[in-house]
């Protein structure tokens, strides 16, 4: 052990030589065959090691890793219905990984991770707890490359994650991140990306390599950006979705779903543009799907005040089912959305919803972002009820004819300390709102706070 600390040390105090890269979302799309020409010391030899003397840098292996630590404190997480009452608790996870780069042509990629929890008064969820598994493990192949035209293939498990992650987000702010199974293709030119992808999900078990993943997929389809330089860019995209047994307020049935969408968006100094909606069909049970979704986000930076302060406004309709006797499903499926885009701990999903959602920004300094949202939320349906973040049946109508959800307040600070150390930190009050008074007789307001540590290296 003792010797191990002295290895990291080591590499802190030598990774001043390195050229700041940042860290990235996945950390396989890091890239650091820049580093073959610099100076050989501690950490360079940890991100670049090259494996023959050739002159082209290949092959070559990087290694790095993750440690994340975080407390949290919960209260009336259900606004008091299943009497949780205050509920403190720690989750960990570490990662490590190892970026096999044979030649341009050819890659393989591991990476393992171990996530805990300690703490929980009902225990570890799925995205709390997953003592040691395969987070990512594919072969990477790029078998056409001319110009700025390339086409490569990715078989393996994979973590994916599109546009805002509103569909597909490889869910960053649960301890457990979300992976797949199954196929890749990903052509890039100037100016352009498309990927088709054909995916299998896993069910997570808390213990060791003891997730199992599908037979088959439940997630194909195809997602496309087009770069319009200064008018913004342009998404397109159709995602297939399986899975049998989900639960709605309508009733519980097997699912094969559709999505088509598009997003236009601009980010930079002036005014940002997230605008996106998308159309769902196919069948659960015997009933037709008719669903659909459109957000509205504007934001305005400004350049010439320190700090660059960003005001923005977000508005968003998502539809929920209609009647239980006509034949159709109208609740809309986020499918696997990004957890925390209503909130720090969102007590809900974004399904059956229309929220009103101004926020604000501020680089206090260079390495401290400070953030403030409000956040409306009302039913879209009348008879449909609330759902989880994860877009899964939480509570139903129960025959109320109130439409306000509750309003939530949020506050929040990112530190980041220095390259490889950041410090983050929020605080969230859920006041709830008629609906919630009405089918939930001891109701309660919710609490949430959390502190987290995350080093990467």
């Amino acid at each position: 052990m003792r010797r191990e600390m002295q290895m990291i040390v080591c590499l802190l105090l030598t990774a001043k030589s390195v050229s700041a890269q940042s860290f990235k979302l996945m950390r396989f799309d890091e890239n650091y065959l820049h580093l073959k020409d610099s100076a050989r010391t501690a950490y360079s030899s940890f991100k670049y090691l090259p494996l023959s003397r050739s002159g082209s840098g290949y092959p070559y292996l990087s290694s790095g890793g993750e440690i994340r630590a975080e407390y949290d404190y919960v209260r009336n997480e259900d606004w008091g219905e299943n009497g949780q009452g205050t509920d403190p608790y720690f989750t960990a996870r570490f990662n490590v990984h190892a970026d096999l780069q044979v030649n341009e042509r050819l890659r393989m990629f591991a990476q393992l991770r171990s996530a805990q929890e300690d703490g929980r008064n009902n225990g570890p969820r799925p995205i709390d707890e997953d003592r040691l598994n395969i987070q990512n493990l594919f072969l990477e192949l790029a078998p056409f490359r001319t110009g700025k035209n390339l086409i490569r293939l990715r078989l393996g498990r994979q973590e994916v994650d599109y546009g805002s992650g509103r569909l597909i987000s490889v869910q960053e702010g649960p301890n457990a991140r979300l992976y797949f199974d199954g196929a890749k293709i990903m052509y890039t030119a100037a100016g352009f990306t498309f990927d088709a992808f054909a995916l299998a999900a896993a069910r997570v078990n808390p213990g060791i390599f003891d997730n199992v993943t599908s037979k088959k997929p439940g997630l194909w389809g195809g997602y496309g950006t087009l770069d319009m330089s200064q008018a913004g860019n342009l998404d397109l995209y159709y995602i297939g979705f399986r899975q049998e047994e989900l639960r709605y307020e309508e009733g519980t049935g097997n699912e094969l779903r559709h999505t088509y969408g598009l997003r236009y968006w601009r980010k930079g100094q002036g005014f940002n543009y997230n605008l996106e909606a998308a159309w769902q069909s196919g069948r659960f049970g015997n009933r037709n799907i008719r669903a659909w979704t459109g957000s509205v986000d504007i934001a305005y930076q400004f350049a010439g005040i320190g700090g660059r302060p960003l005001a923005g406004l977000r508005h968003d309709y998502i539809s929920g089912d209609g009647s239980p006797d006509d034949g159709k499903l109208q609740t809309f499926n986020p499918i696997y959305p990004r957890a925390g885009y209503f909130g720090f701990n969102p007590q809900l999903g974004p399904v059956n919803l229309i929220d009103f959602h101004p926020y604000f920004t501020w680089n206090a300094y260079s390495r401290l972002l400070l953030t403030l949202d409000m956040v409306f939320n009302w039913r879209y349906s009348l008879n449909d009820g609330v759902y989880r973040p994860n877009g899964r049946f939480s509570t139903g109508s129960r025959g109320s004819d109130r439409r306000y959800i509750g309003t939530v307040l949020l506050a929040g600070a990112e530190w980041q300390i220095s390259r490889y150390l950041a410090f983050n930190s929020g605080v969230q009050y859920f006041k709830t709102g008629a609906f919630i008074n009405d089918i939930i007789a001891d109701h309660r307001d919710g609490f949430f706070m959390s502190y987290q540590v995350q080093f990467k290296f």
